[in-house]
């Protein structure tokens, strides 16, 4: 995939203005747009748009496959006729700098589940052909949809997940499913309502970025959780054990960010039984990411050459070991289905040849990070100087402090006396200085975090891997979105022919 000479931002949603504790798809994500239109952007990055589990990190969500309910937007269902305005009257206050997921969710649920009751009685102003359209969305999305919003429906006010449940349901057994599915049919239909509001806003959503010249770029998560829909719809791809319970789970050795390696837990894959359907699981997710966005950031891209196998309950990372993956016999799989392959391949961490050579097979760009360019000696991948055409050049991604933040804090003075040396500066606007570093590299696509647009320190960080504490709950506030920062990254995107 050729990706031309251009540049963006990257921002969740979550972490987008707006009056309901969290951000949303609505009246701000319009906004945004158009602020990056006006800053001469051609791409909006995003993390991944599934339901978050315990934690709220979008990438240990409860489906690889459902949207998030609590991005769709409560002013855009006053427009619909599903809410009134006098509804949203009723909102507390919220924390103007960072995500309040439990307040959040709270209010919009109930303001969620009194639109589901407004199209429930058909109420008068609704916008038309709203029924058809659910229906439609409901038979299209069936094969993940139905045991979704089951899970969803079955789990409610219980406080576990599906592995805690009553055996007949956690097994999967027919006739007990069937019958809960009676008992549960208004909860799982409001489940099913709110994931096709979801669609519905994020297709819209899309549609007035890609008319104003803005991108989506999306994010698919190599693993999933071991409490997700996915492996208790498909036990048979994971490795687990005869209770369901993972037998070894996911991690990465010694890195960066932990000298322990990191100890994500999420159940590994049985790519034996994988390959035998021919990757289809993978294929259908791959094309439902691809329904919402251009271009999708293969998370972990290493993993799908060799992954980190660490024994279930074991007390750290170390005690892992790496297992090969079936790269090559994968991506060709996905290739048939999906010929262009829109994937930009996320080659960081402990990146061996046979990572590269996966990536280079199937022309996937990879990735820079300037703030991993000064640690690695003078052959580092990330330093400008070694940059390649095809790849994407970032100051820093979600996982890494923000540029001032990182210049301030994470290093020491050495360091910091080689960047300034190297780019030339005094460190007085670092986080502009690795801008203008990343949009003037030789890589086709450079993304910059809103938060280094913003000239934001450490306390606006998005996610510290491997660390327990609250986490993805940055904000912005209107005035970090001015038209000074608007007119400096438009005038370097132009300078450097972006």
């Amino acid at each position: 995939m050729k990706i031309p000479r251009s540049s963006g931002v990257l921002a969740h949603i979550t972490s987008l203005p707006g009056p309901f504790g969290i951000g949303d798809l609505g009246p701000w994500a319009r906004r945004f747009v158009n602020w990056l239109s006006g800053g001469g952007q051609s791409w909006w990055q995003v993390l991944p748009l599934s339901p978050p589990g315990p934690g709220y990190s979008p990438y240990a969500g409860t489906s690889a496959f459902a949207g998030y309910p609590m991005l769709i937007s409560l002013e855009d269902l006053v427009e619909d006729g599903l809410l009134d305005h006098q509804d949203l009257s009723q909102a507390p206050s919220f924390p103007d700098y960072t995500v309040s997921y439990e307040s959040a969710t709270s209010f919009k649920e109930t303001m969620l589940r009194r639109a589901y009751a407004s199209y429930d009685t058909f109420r008068p102003g609704l916008s038309p052909g709203l029924e058809e359209s659910f229906a439609k969305f409901r038979e299209e999305n069936a094969s993940w949809l139905d045991d979704f919003c089951f899970m969803a429906a079955f789990a409610k006010g219980r406080g576990e997940d599906w592995r805690r449940w009553p055996g007949p349901i956690r097994l999967r057994a027919k006739k007990a499913i069937q019958s809960m599915k009676r008992q549960l049919g208004p909860e799982i239909e409001y489940r099913a309502f709110c994931q096709f509001l979801f669609s519905r806003q994020w297709k819209a959503l899309r549609s007035y970025a890609n008319d104003r010249g803005v991108r989506i770029i999306g994010d698919v998560p190599i693993f999933v959780t071991a409490g997700s829909t996915d492996v208790w719809s498909h036990p048979e791809i994971f490795q687990l054990d005869e209770r369901r319970e993972p037998l070894r789970v996911s991690g990465v050795p010694p890195d960066y960010f932990s000298k322990d390696g990191q100890y994500w837990g999420q159940p590994l894959y049985n790519w034996e039984k994988l390959a035998e359907t021919g990757y289809q699981w993978w294929i259908d997710r791959l094309k439902a990411n691809l329904k919402l966005v251009d271009i999708l950031r293969l998370d972990h891209f290493r993993g799908f050459e060799a992954y980190w196998s660490i024994p279930a309950g074991a007390k750290t990372a170390l005690e892992g070991e790496w297992v090969k993956a079936p790269g090559t016999e994968l991506f060709t799989a996905i290739k048939k289905e999906i010929p262009e392959l829109p994937f930009i391949a996320e080659d960081l961490g402990t990146i061996t040849e046979e990572v590269h050579e996966l990536r280079r097979a199937f022309d996937l760009p990879g990735m820079a990070v300037l703030q991993f360019a000064f640690m690695g000696g003078e052959q580092s991948t990330h330093l400008p100087h070694n940059h390649f055409r095809d790849q994407v050049v970032y100051s820093g991604t979600h996982d890494n402090n923000t540029t001032l933040g990182w210049y301030l804090s994470d290093i020491g003075d050495e360091e910091r006396n080689r960047i300034n040396r190297y780019l030339g500066i005094d460190g007085s606007e670092v986080e502009w200085d690795m801008i203008r570093c990343a949009l003037s590299s030789v890589a086709r696509l450079a993304i910059i975090p809103i938060q280094d647009l913003a000239g934001l320190g450490e306390d606006c960080r998005m996610n510290v891997p491997g660390q327990d504490k609250k986490q993805w709950a940055f904000r912005l506030v209107p005035w970090m979105l001015n038209q000074e920062n608007q007119r400096r990254l438009q005038e370097l995107t132009e300078a450097y022919q972006r």
